[in-house]
This record gives C-alpha cells, sequence and structure tokens, in this order.
C-alpha cells in the first residue's frame, strides 16, 4: 500500500513515514574519450552501495568543454554502446545513476541528463536553455519533464537541470510546483571568467528558496568556478567540495524536510510561471514530493 505524503504538511513529513535517501555525488574528470569516462563513470559506481542515488557531472559520459573542442568526432554509435554499459553497471551495482552526456538522437546532438535506474530504465532530460557556444551546434529541449526514483521505502520524484540553466530559476520553481523532491544539478563548470563564488551562492539560493534538496555535481578540473555540492531545503550546506579535485561525497538526505510553504505562498495573481510544453496538461490538484509505502505491522 502506498500513502501519498504531501511535502507541505509538516505534521507528517516530519513523522516515522520520512524517507532517507543515501546520495552519492562524483566530481569527477571529463575528456572527450568515450572509452575513459566510461571506465571512470562504472568506477564511480562500483564505489556506491546499493539503494543510493549517485549524481555526475554534465557530459560526464560523452566529453565536453568550453568550446566543444573535440564535439564533430564524437561517434553515435559509441555513445550508446557507452549508455548500454552504464545501465548494466546501474542494475548490478542496484542504484541509481544521474549522469550527463550529449546524446545523438533523431538526427540531432542534444545536451542531456540520464537517469539510469536499477531496473535498467531511462529517463532523458534534454537541456532546455543552452549555453551560446551550444546554440547552432546543439537542438535545445522544450520540456521539463519528471523523474520517479522506486526505492525500497517508496518514490522518489525528481528534477533534473544543466549548467547555465542555475540562471533561470523559473525552470528549478517549476520541477518544485510539479512535485520534485529533489532537484538534480549536473554541470561543467569550469571557466576562470566566471566570477568566483556566484554559481555556488546560486546553488543555494535554488534550494532555499525551493524548499528541495539540491544535489549538484560538477567536473574535476583546476579551473571549477562552482563545488559540487548537497544542500538542504532551508539552504543549509550539507556537504561540499573545497578544491577541483577527483573525489565522491556522501550523505544520506531525509526527505521528510522538503517544504511547500513559500510554494504555497507565491502571489499567481501578481507573477505566474507558465509552461508552455506541447502536450502538457496540468494534473487535477498539486502532486505528492514522496510517496511511501506503508510498512507492515506485523
Amino acid at each position: 500500500m502506498r500513502v501519498a505524503i504531501v511535502a507541505g504538511n509538516h505534521e507528517t513529513t516530519r513523522g516515522r513515514y520520512a524517507m532517507k535517501l543515501p546520495v552519492v555525488v562524483g566530481q569527477i574528470p571529463v575528456c572527450w574519450s568515450v572509452e575513459r569516462n566510461v571506465d571512470v563513470v562504472t568506477s564511480a559506481i562500483r564505489q556506491t552501495k546499493p539503494g543510493s542515488l549517485l549524481v555526475l557531472p554534465e557530459a560526464a559520459l560523452s566529453g565536453y568543454d568550453d568550446d566543444l573542442s573535440d564535439f564533430d568526432r564524437l561517434n553515435a554509435e559509441e555513445l550508446t554502446a557507452a549508455r548500454r554499459t552504464v545501465s548494466a553497471a546501474a542494475v548490478e551495482a542496484g542504484i541509481h545513476v544521474v549522469c550527463g552526456s550529449l546524446l545523438y538522437e533523431n538526427e540531432c546532438w542534444w545536451n542531456a541528463g540520464i537517469h539510469f535506474s536499477p531496473t535498467g530504465g531511462e529517463h532523458v532530460y534534454r537541456k532546455v536553455n543552452l549555453a551560446m557556444h551550444e546554440r547552432g551546434r546543439l537542438m535545445p529541449g522544450s520540456t521539463l519533464p519528471m523523474m520517479t526514483m522506486s526505492l525500497p521505502s517508496g518514490e522518489v520524484v525528481a528534477g533534473i537541470q544543466l549548467c547555465r540553466e542555475i540562471r533561470f530559476p523559473e525552470q528549478w520553481h517549476w520541477l518544485a510546483r510539479q512535485g520534485a523532491g529533489i532537484l538534480i544539478y549536473l554541470t561543467y563548470a569550469a571557466n576562470q571568467r566566471e566570477v568566483p563564488g556566484v554559481w555556488r551562492a546560486h546553488l543555494i539560493s535554488r534550494a532555499a528558496e525551493t524548499q528541495r534538496f539540491v544535489v549538484a555535481a560538477n567536473v574535476a578540473h583546476a579551473d571549477q568556478h562552482c563545488p559540487s555540492m548537497i544542500i538542504s531545503p532551508r539552504g543549509v550546506v550539507i556537504d561540499e567540495t573545497g578544491s577541483g579535485d577527483q573525489t565522491l561525497l556522501r550523505r544520506t538526505i531525509n526527505l521528510g524536510a522538503v517544504r511547500n510553504d513559500y510554494i504555497a505562498q507565491q502571489r499567481d495573481d501578481v507573477v505566474a510561471i507558465t509552461y508552455r510544453a506541447e502536450g502538457w496538461a496540468p494534473a487535477p490538484a498539486r502532486p505528492s514530493v514522496v510517496r511511501y509505502r506503508r510498512r507492515s505491522r506485523r
């Protein structure tokens, strides 16, 4: 039996059904060798305990940089094989993996975040707001889909955002309004032209203003201008990297901390967010952030 718990209900989310989720953030190097990237990704998977969520950087499979310097050399078939390898590794490890990759689908290249589930399923988010150097070479996405993680204790809804989308809070607010309890952020933020600390501040704001957990993975890089982080719905930094070195952050988060207070208080009669994705229809009621399975009393 499943019990629906709405995040804004303080009494129930602070009660005995509060769900704990082990989270691992992999700050790993990313290069233009798909083979090497797969080795690094699968190594991080093997270091993650069953039942966990592992989050890895933008384009961790395909490779990436701020010039898309070797983009034209990417092989679509090799990337398809890499996806199969990572999917199989996630199944074997019994974990949820979210990582980035450039993808070739429908005769177009996309910048995507992919959720590999421990049952072999996949969920793909295609970056909506492309960086300037991506425009004209990659196709922008046009939807903000949700992903659902099935866990022994219930289901967790999450949304994915990529890199410069940190500057577009309306997308994050929309995901939160639609029931995401975790906002997963994948980035390749290694640009010396960026002002240090700004993107870190953005991430804290996205967590505090939506009252959601933010789990952010950046590339391991000497020029990193944004740390990898795990942030609570109050904007408290639970953990973060102190340098651009390769590392894994490991924390357990309690989804009972998620709230709807600020979202419920937003004045839609003054300023409203309008979602125009083709084929989308509003839900009849605000969805639950977490859907729990009631434990047997036997």
